[in-house]
């Protein structure tokens, strides 16, 4: 079954009792039980519901896994994962990390005895590092937020497992439309479901899959014992908006090329990085393991920090929101929102500077926002 179809499909057959054809949401904390543990197959919503059920199998065939377990954020998929490290393990990391996850590691994690080192896993040289240091874990996001570095997911994989260690790939960026980490070598492919696969800015979420029975298991276990479950309404809305996810796609490389494009020949922009950009210093390798550039646009303005402030405030197509991946046009200022959690030196020193803006490209038409742009640079 193609992607299409099995976004619309799969996990999502009609209700059995009613004939439904999109199946119904059970808003409820608990279930009735036949007699003491011999249940309908729930129990109690943090331990199960038949909305997450019906999710993690869509989402598992879309990533090409065996399994998928979902949980109420990005944020709780990242908390079930580093939750099964034990005091004294190291984990390798990717140097642009999304800010939220380095300070889970750094303000949480740390005080437990896990450890974090990172790497710039564009440079193929440092993949020796991990025969090296043989972590626990290696984590990287690929694209990267958000800078955009594209990491050679496949090449990572074989040095893993060479020195007996695992990968986490952070899919956020790409979507299970346009890049199946797991089908590249990864043991763990990692998304807010809040972003791309959901597609509309109204819900959170977050999945985990894996074609591990092991990780499977430490990862239903998470959901149930730290209670980082969904919403089952929220499950429904990610659910109906991954039925349109290759739409949505689709769309937003096609304007999010377009829109860079029109960045890169701007007078005021030092550099414009988007993954199917000739420009792009990992341009090739993107053709290579991805099938599509996504919907993210990161350039860096040769503008005075107070007009780079500006351009971004009186825009009125692109709201100025943390976030992407909605069908409306989003942009966000790195060092002072997404990433402003991680000290100034360290930003800096990976390429997160004062200058550089993240645009979340939409599904407007690209005309439209390219004018918006125009329009506030014509301003300053």
């Amino acid at each position: 079954m193609k992607f299409d179809t099995a976004a619309i499909h799969i996990g999502q057959e009609p209700d059995r009792e009613t004939g439904a054809v999109i199946p119904p949401v059970y808003l409820t904390s608990t279930f009735a039980q036949l007699e003491p543990g011999q249940t309908h197959g729930y129990d109690y919503t943090r331990s199960g519901n038949p909305a997450f059920d019906r999710l993690g199998a869509t989402l598992a065939h879309l990533e090409q896994a065996k399994h998928a377990t979902v949980f109420g954020s990005g944020m709780a998929a990242v908390t079930a994962v580093i939750s099964t490290l034990s005091a004294g393990d190291h984990v390798l990391a990717e140097e642009n990390i999304y800010g939220c996850t380095y300070r889970i590691y750094d303000q949480v994690f740390k005080k437990f005895g896990v450890t974090i080192g990172y790497l710039d896993f564009s440079d193929p040289a440092n993949l020796a590092e991990i025969e090296q240091q043989k972590p626990a874990l290696v984590w990287i996001e690929s694209p990267t937020n958000p800078l955009l570095k594209i990491i050679d997911i496949e090449a990572v994989a074989t040095a893993c497992h060479a020195a007996g260690t695992e990968l986490l790939v952070d899919n956020t960026f790409a979507s299970p439309y346009f890049q199946n980490p797991l089908a590249l070598g990864a043991d763990l492919s990692l998304s807010s479901t809040t972003k791309y696969i959901n597609g509309h800015s109204d819900c959170l979420g977050g999945v985990v899959c894996t074609n591990s029975n092991e990780w499977d298991e430490k990862m239903v276990f998470a959901q149930k014992a730290i209670g980082l479950n969904p919403s089952p309404f929220d499950c429904w809305l990610i659910s109906r908006g991954l039925k349109t996810l290759s739409l949505r796609m689709e769309k937003h490389a096609a304007n999010a090329l377009t829109v860079a494009t029109y960045l890169e020949r701007l007078d005021c922009t030092e550099t414009v990085r988007y993954p199917f950009l000739p420009s792009h210093p990992q341009h090739a390798l993107a053709r290579k393991q991805m099938r599509g550039g996504s919907g993210i646009v990161t350039a860096l303005f040769d503008l005075p920090f107070e007009q780079v402030l500006k351009l971004i405030s009186n825009l009125k197509l692109f709201s100025l929101a943390e976030s992407l991946g909605g069908i409306e046009s989003l942009i966000c200022h790195p060092a002072s929102m997404t990433h402003a959690s991680i000290p100034k030196a360290e930003r800096e020193a990976v390429g997160i500077t004062d200058g550089l803006v993240r645009f979340s490209v939409g599904i407007e038409d690209a005309d439209d926002l390219i004018e918006d742009i125009q329009r506030s640079l014509d301003a300053l």
